[in-house]
């Protein structure tokens, strides 16, 4: 790939080819571009697309377009819905003088399956029967009735006389004018089409960009190989010209940096890092086709260019789950192709519910997953995804694309330090809590409380940061890493009288504090105490001195009337108490900042 760079043209779209096998659409693309799409000696040979052929052109307008072309026969089917699959807008063929034929049914059927919802319908070899090209062009219409293609403008053209390719560019350049604009911020996911090496470059890929922007330098993910790497853009090109950057929606070939050719291919997907789910596991929809009750259990799934062998379970006829060995960048809404893997036909269409859908253990839970996917539309329901989760965090919603695109916060859901909770899940959280609280308090008051380990398991958090919050609006506290209720009464079992009988001693003497024979006499080892002390009944010191909570303040007021500075000493005799009791409650004075110590014998009230 060179590396001199020119700019981006204004603007750039895709078109993929579609319709019966030698219907003249590698013909007409040479027409329209003066480019050979098949790219194999023997395509060229036999007259016969087998694989995605490539060409572009520019049209009136100045706008670029890229065409896909892909095979019309039948046994290289996976390869035309890889051409397909990735490609917004079709150029739907027939020719005048056969009319509809066999595949074009099936490729009608794709774009049913796909959703593809533009294009334009081309009635080629006009010059072999130009009174039947208008009957053929209705035939077309009523057989694109039931797809996207329904309203799309007709052509008839002679790609051997050039009759029509002017109008056809024309009608071209009018459906690519209605397009929505592209997202060129969204997230990327580039289906690869090719892999190939160039020497002096190493593996280069190709793909349609649909959304999303890459740059030179890029760094993305490669997913669908046995295991996903990270890979680096070398350098980019687009239709043959190198860029320093690429938005969409363009034909993009990158060249990657540090991977092997053997290691990426057709079916594989370069996407944002981080930006993307990876699953094996889909709950879909049926879009067309026939009933999924009567859809073989092993099939063929088609996205994107991937073709993957996948077990289907049905739920009911219209929905069911594909299960399938690969790691693919799925989400909600994205279609896809059912396909007989005995043969060559198309079964119907689906399309994504759900890319990371709940395990089922339980007698019923098909049949209960069928009622709760027949509820759901593929828009996506962002208040009963997160409540089926009960707490999910918003950056895999936004990967799952639930969160495209919305600036509200569905009613009944918090948002929680980066995690969406459901409402009845919070509240059920914080009653088990509370619940949790009582029970240890009323079975055993000296208890410190719950232990945060012990909470978070009791709740099956999915994080430990929720566990705050939950507290917190438990109307709970929580000290030294144990959950107890906020301003818990101090009632203290079988401690009770005894703590009761300090407090009024010390009310009497606030600063006679009982000695450790008193306190053994009335049954107050230290963990009545601690338990005390957190229901802010007394106050413990160093060096075993229990006082009430009050004492500090109740000391201030003594000490202040000193003169300052004051010794040891005069605040003894003060407080009316011993060296046992003042040095430890000079101390703690100090660590609040009410006294200051001055040097061994000094302190004073700070002012």
């Amino acid at each position: 790939m060179s590396t001199t760079a020119s700019p981006l043209p204004p603007v750039s779209r895709v078109v993929a080819t579609a319709g019966h096998v030698d219907h003249g659409k590698s013909t007409l693309l040479r027409a329209l571009t003066g480019m050979e799409p098949d790219r194999w000696e023997e395509e060229q040979r036999r007259g016969l697309t087998i694989d995605l052929g490539f060409a572009w052109t520019t049209l009136p307008s100045g706008r670029q377009v890229a065409f896909v072309d892909v095979p019309g026969h039948q046994r290289f089917l996976a390869n035309t819905l890889a051409g397909l699959g990735a490609t917004p807008v079709v150029c739907f063929v027939v020719a005048a003088d056969e009319g509809w034929q066999a595949q074009s049914s099936d490729h009608r059927d794709a774009l049913a399956a796909l959703g593809i919802q533009h294009g334009l319908i081309a009635v080629t070899r006009a010059d072999r029967a130009p009174d039947r090209a208008a009957p053929v062009l209705a035939q077309a219409r009523d057989e694109l009735a039931g797809t996207g293609l329904r309203d799309a403008p007709g052509v008839v053209v002679s790609a051997v006389t050039g009759t029509g390719l002017t109008e056809l560019r024309e009608a071209l350049d009018g459906v690519l004018a209605r397009l929505p604009a592209p997202e060129a911020t969204a997230r990327v996911r580039l289906w690869v089409d090719r892999s190939f090496t160039i020497t002096g470059a190493g593996t280069v890929v190709t793909g349609t960009l649909t959304a999303g922007t890459v740059a030179r330098g890029d760094r993305l993910d490669l997913l669908g190989a046995e295991q996903g790497q990270s890979v680096v853009i070398r350098g980019l090109q687009c239709l043959g010209e190198p860029r320093p950057a690429l938005g969409p929606v363009a034909r993009v070939a990158l060249n990657l940096r540090g991977v092997p050719r053997e290691v990426v291919q057709r079916g594989h997907a370069l996407v944002t890092p981080d930006a993307w789910p990876s699953t094996g596991t889909l709950d879909v929809r049926r879009t067309t086709g026939g009933p999924l009750t009567e859809a073989p259990a092993q099939l063929v799934m088609h996205v994107g260019t991937a073709a993957v062998p996948a077990r289907l379970r049905p739920f009911d006829a219209d929905h069911g789950r594909l299960t399938f060995g690969r790691q693919l960048p799925l989400v909600l809404g994205d279609r896809l192709v059912l396909r007989d893997p005995g043969g060559h036909r198309i079964l119907g269409g689906a399309q994504v519910l759900d890319a990371d859908p709940p395990a089922l253990r339980r007698r019923g839970d098909g049949t209960r997953r069928a009622v709760a996917l027949s509820g759901m539309d593929a828009a996506g329901d962002l208040a009963a995804e997160v409540a089926r989760r009960g707490a999910v965090r918003a950056s895999h919603l936004r990967r799952l694309g639930l969160l495209a695109s919305r600036g509200t916060t569905p009613a009944g859901v918090r948002i929680l330090d980066g995690w969406w909770v459901h409402g009845a899940t919070y509240e059920a959280w914080q009653q088990r809590l509370r619940g949790a609280v009582e029970e240890l308090h009323a079975r055993d008051p000296l208890a410190e409380g719950v232990s945060r380990g012990a909470a978070r398991d009791l709740l099956a958090l999915p994080d430990a940061s929720l566990l705050d919050a939950v507290i917190r609006d438990a109307g709970l506290e929580q000290q030294g890493g144990h959950i107890r209720a906020a301003g818990a009464p101090g009632d203290l079992g079988a401690a009770e009288a005894a703590v009761r009988k300090l407090e009024q001693r010390l009310g009497v003497n606030p600063f006679h504090a009982p000695e450790a024979d008193d306190l053994a006499a009335w049954r107050l080892s230290a963990r009545e105490l601690a338990a005390a002390e957190r229901a802010g009944r007394v106050l413990r010191l160093r060096d075993g001195v229990v006082l009430l909570p009050t004492a500090p303040a109740l000391a201030m007021r003594e000490l202040a009337r000193l003169e300052q500075p004051f010794t040891t000493s005069q605040a003894r005799q003060a407080l009316g108490t011993t060296r046992r009791v003042a040095i430890p409650l000079l101390e703690h004075l100090d660590a609040r900042g009410w006294t200051r110590r001055l040097d061994a014998g000094h302190r004073e009230v700070v002012r």
